[in-house]
């Protein structure tokens, strides 16, 4: 189970501590988490730990994206450190994915529960 954390009506989502890379290969745990909640609601992506992103993880969050908008809900990142900032800059994501307010959840580290595998 992940953090799902309501932020007036857009629900924050913190990813496993230990997700740190939006590379190939890691992609399909990111689709695993947001798929279902981006069905049922609108969501926000807390990226402030992932520190490199490539081509699959930029499809990653264009196919999430379009699941929430096909499901009638918005689908944001928030917290992207430079790097990732950056990137999704060059690509034009920036102004669609990307939300420049900063969002806490101050107590989602003590929330989280990762799988075992």
């Amino acid at each position: 189970m992940n953090t799902v954390m309501s932020q007036a009506k857009r629900h924050l989502v913190a990813p496993p501590p230990d997700f740190t890379e939006l590379v190939r290969g890691n992609e399909d745990r990111l689709m695993s988490l947001m798929a279902p909640i981006v069905q049922e609601q609108d969501a926000v992506l807390d990226m402030a730990r992932v520190r490199r992103i490539d081509a699959a993880g930029i499809a990653a969050l264009i196919s999430i994206y379009g699941r929430s908008r096909s499901a009638g809900h918005t689908f944001h990142v928030c917290n992207v450190t430079p790097h990732v900032a950056e990137i999704l800059k060059l690509v034009s994501l920036d102004h669609i994915l990307v939300m420049h307010e900063v969002v806490r959840a101050p107590f989602a580290e003590a929330c989280l529960e990762c799988p075992a595998a």
